[in-house]
């Protein structure tokens, strides 16, 4: 019994997070620039999908939802960063724990991180989706009614047949070899940020007061269904992590990069749900372009309409992309870990990616884009992101007191303070999610402690034998 516990708090010695020896390393040449559009080209794509289903559960008060998460999500940022700066390797916060926390904390979260990375595909497929008929709609094509959303109740079952193609096609393209580059990411970013600062110069002055009032129809539940709901739009600021082997100076780099980001996206978001709120009714909003609608209402220049259309396919896209990326990368660095059996991260002897596992990922993801609604997936994919990132929270402060002389190149301010608010709101932010969420997360966490049990637990390389 003493042996068990004793492994379940190990820790991961720091040199196994690195290279092995005459392996090649990774080339350090990402400075705090480049980490921030990483970091953007992972958050801002999130904006669409969750514009129009937050609005539908908390009306106006929607704009405070985001500026809720925000706040929230600061406080993770920051935790985020001090466990960065003390382990600067891939992995994320996965790895983070595994140095620091134990094997058993670090199994949950990388568990979790399954849900952030590889289910946040669907939402962003269903976005896309939306955004694609709309633009198909405009130009007179509509797809048959069985194959336009999510919708499996009711007389006439309805899938999201595009969006289950397009998470298979993105899966493809992915396990043959699309490479990440610094330079075609930013341009992508400025794309989405170009489009996203046409739609506000083309809507802003048509705002209505009116459209804002009363601000929050549903009351507080509301606000706190919407906030929980809406985070979804924060998630990608710790991506900024997965390149911290890439980072020039990662204990300065990251942290910059990380907060860059966060703050950026925030400001943007409240921005553009303003607008978007402001032009028309939120109950007239559709949930996955909600921002189209608002344009149409406003405008009916063909030219607005594409650029701010071609720039939600262009956020969804990168979200997609970079999403299923660092997905790969968990399951790989799971792997080499002997968490999970080796043939999860095979590499493929053509391609050279781990093609088995990030296509199987595809078909299981695009199965749940094709028949779950968009505020389904969303709800999913925030509780097992809010729970990795309250664990996130609370083992830093844990470490500060366990481990005071650890090195810590950068120190979060104010702790505990900023560690135990991050810690509750993401505990308290699970309590607006509904009920049936929770009880998929609580089956999903379940599975993966049966995993660990079965495999993780007698195949790690930290197994301790009496």
């Amino acid at each position: 019994m003493r042996d068990t516990l004793r492994q379940l708090v190990a820790v991961q010695p720091l040199g196994w997070t690195q290279s092995e020896a005459g392996e090649p390393k990774l080339r350090r040449v990402l400075g705090w620039p480049a980490l921030t559009g990483i970091g953007l080209g992972t958050m801002l794509g999130g904006i669409f999908p969750t514009i129009g289903v937050g609005a539908h559960a908390a009306g106006p008060a929607v704009i405070l939802a985001y500026v809720l998460s925000g706040l929230v999500s600061l406080c993770v940022a920051l935790c985020y960063a001090e466990f960065a700066s003390m382990v600067p390797v891939a992995g994320s916060a996965y790895t983070y724990a595994y140095a620091t926390l134990g094997e058993l904390v670090a199994w949950i979260i990388g568990w979790d991180l399954i849900l952030e990375y590889g289910l946040s595909l669907a939402p962003t497929a269903s976005s896309l989706s939306d955004y694609f008929q709309h633009m198909l709609g405009n130009v007179g094509i509509v797809f048959p009614a069985w194959a336009q959303t999510a919708n499996l109740h009711g007389a006439h079952p309805q899938v999201d047949l595009f969006a289950g193609i397009v998470t298979l096609a993105i899966a493809v393209l992915v396990a043959i070899g699309i490479r990440e580059s610094a330079g075609v990411n930013g341009a992508l970013v400025m794309l989405q940020i170009v489009s996203m600062l046409v739609f506000i110069a083309a809507v802003a002055h048509a705002i209505r007061p009116a459209n804002l009032h009363p601000p929050a129809p549903f009351g507080y539940h509301g606000i706190l269904a919407s906030t929980a709901l809406v985070f979804f739009a924060y998630i990608g600021f710790d991506t900024v992590t997965v390149a911290s082997e890439e980072a020039k100076r990662p204990e300065r780099d990251v942290p910059i990069g990380i907060i860059l980001a966060l703050t950026i996206g925030g400001i943007l978001y409240v921005a553009l749900t303003l607008c978007t709120v402001g032009v028309l009714r939120f109950d007239r909003l559709s949930e996955g372009a909600a921002m189209l609608d608002a344009l149409g209402a406003v405008s009916k220049s063909h030219a607005l309409y594409w650029v701010v259309a071609i720039g939600g396919l262009a956020g969804n896209t990168t979200v997609m992309l970079t999403s299923l990326l660092g997905q790969v990368r968990i399951f790989y660095v799971m792997a080499r870990d002997r968490m999970l059996p080796p043939g999860v991260a095979r590499i493929h002897h053509v391609f050279r990616t781990p093609a088995r596992m990030t296509l199987i990922t595809g078909v299981v993801v695009a199965i749940f884009a094709a028949i779950l609604p968009l505020t389904a997936l969303l709800q999913l994919v925030n509780i097992g992101t809010l729970v990795a990132f309250g664990i996130v929270c609370a083992g830093v402060l844990v470490l500060r007191i366990a481990n005071p002389a650890a090195p810590r190149p950068f120190r979060a301010p104010l702790l505990p303070l900023f560690a135990i608010a991050g810690a509750v709101s993401c505990a308290y932010l699970i309590t607006g999610l509904q009920v049936a969420t929770w009880g998929r997360y609580i089956a999903w966490f379940l599975i993966g402690m049966i995993a660990y049990g079965i495999y993780g637990f007698r195949h790690s390389r930290l197994r301790i034998v009496p």
